[in-house]
């Protein structure tokens, strides 16, 4: 991705070249939330240089793509993402955060 002036654009970089994190490539295009969870999971466990837990690293990058370097996603690729949120916490083993009562 570039932006105007021609460069890369940063969020596209941070994907690409996480300091925390060694991803698979294209693990964000998957169309499968379990492998993308998967995927996660495995690159924040054998990372070296997190500063936070597997999961918090993991979530965190899933995250960061969604709101920033997906930002025009399709529907239906975000829906997955979203989906892979659920299934990263169920590989880590933590519950659903809940929703406060509106």
């Amino acid at each position: 991705m570039q932006d105007r002036r021609g460069g890369t654009k940063w969020s596209a970089q941070v994907t690409a070249q996480s300091d925390a994190l060694d991803l698979e490539k294209s693990v964000f295009r998957a169309h499968d939330p379990k492998r993308i969870a998967s995927s996660l999971k495995r690159s924040a466990e054998r990372s070296r240089r997190r500063k936070a837990s597997a999961f918090q690293s993991a979530m965190s990058m899933l995250n960061f793509y969604v709101n920033r370097a997906g930002k025009n996603l399709p529907a239906a690729q975000k829906r997955i993402l979203e989906r892979a949120k659920d299934e990263l916490r169920k590989q880590f083993g933590r519950t659903a955060e809940k929703q406060p009562a509106p």
